[in-house]
């Protein structure tokens, strides 16, 4: 299988620009857990996104996992923030 993440980032350029937020941040939201999968074994999965707040549900290897929160504080909400400055919060249910 050819590496689709040369580099240590998620490849993000596929997520759209010209589409609402909830459209944008479901797109990035399977960006980042294609490379979680690939490289951890783990995914991530959007379950809802209002008022500035993202509710995901982790999965995969990170069920248990002693660094869960730092794939979901450092990877995927320092990610999101890029292109979602305004995000208050991410939380896993």
């Amino acid at each position: 299988m050819a590496n689709q993440y040369p580099s240590a980032e998620p490849d993000t350029s596929s997520v759209p620009t010209e589409a609402s937020d909830e459209e944008r941040m479901r797109a990035l939201i399977e960006v980042i857990s294609a490379y979680i999968e690939y490289y951890h074994g783990g995914a991530v999965d959007i379950v809802s996104y209002e008022d500035d707040q993202l509710t995901v549900h982790m999965s995969g290897a990170c069920v248990g996992c002693d660094l869960a929160p730092v794939t979901l504080h450092g990877w995927v909400e320092g990610t999101v923030k890029q292109f979602f400055p305004d995000l208050k919060s991410v939380i896993a249910v």
